[in-house]
């Protein structure tokens, strides 16, 4: 592995770990079940990203980062109505977490002179892009997505 390699994949692990942690959080925050359903299954990919990330680091003798401990479930009426994150905000952070990846996917592939390290990512990219669309598809089912204003193009006197 080259140190851009080492880095990508490093990295990517302490993300992969952060995210686990946080969505865990987001899952005890969510009211809507269907966003739940998404939840986990974001968290059952990053769990898979996280298995291969692993295994690629140990086995290159690279030292894996530390890793963010497993949040329990709690139960949603416990958290208090200023502390909770509403279903919109959570939905809007994981599109957000989603699109990052992407990139991150794109930019790991694009520097890697590996043939399994780029095609791990590029598999990575594409289990993205397909939760991501089913994401775009909640968020629009449930009123939550907020689109950009249009750009109107008027012709200058």
């Amino acid at each position: 592995m080259h140190y851009g390699e080492v880095f990508s994949v490093w990295s990517g692990l302490v993300a992969g770990y952060g995210m686990i942690a946080g969505y865990q959080t987001f899952y005890n925050h969510a009211g809507d079940e269907d966003l739940k359903k998404i939840i986990e299954d974001i968290i059952e990919l990053c769990r898979d990203e996280v298995k291969q990330l692993e295994k690629i680091l140990k086995t290159n003798g690279v030292a894996l980062p530390p890793a963010s401990p497993e949040r329990p479930v709690a139960r949603m009426e416990d958290i208090p109505p200023g502390a909770k994150f509403n279903d919109p905000e959570i939905s809007a952070a994981l599109s957000v977490d989603l699109a990052a990846g992407l990139v991150a996917c794109s930019q790991a592939m694009g520097t890697s002179t590996r043939e399994d390290i780029a095609l791990m990512y590029g598999q990575f990219h594409t289990a993205k892009a397909l939760i991501g669309a089913k994401l775009l598809r909640l968020n629009k089912n449930k009123g939550w997505l907020v689109p950009p204003p249009l750009h109107v193009d008027y012709p200058e006197k």
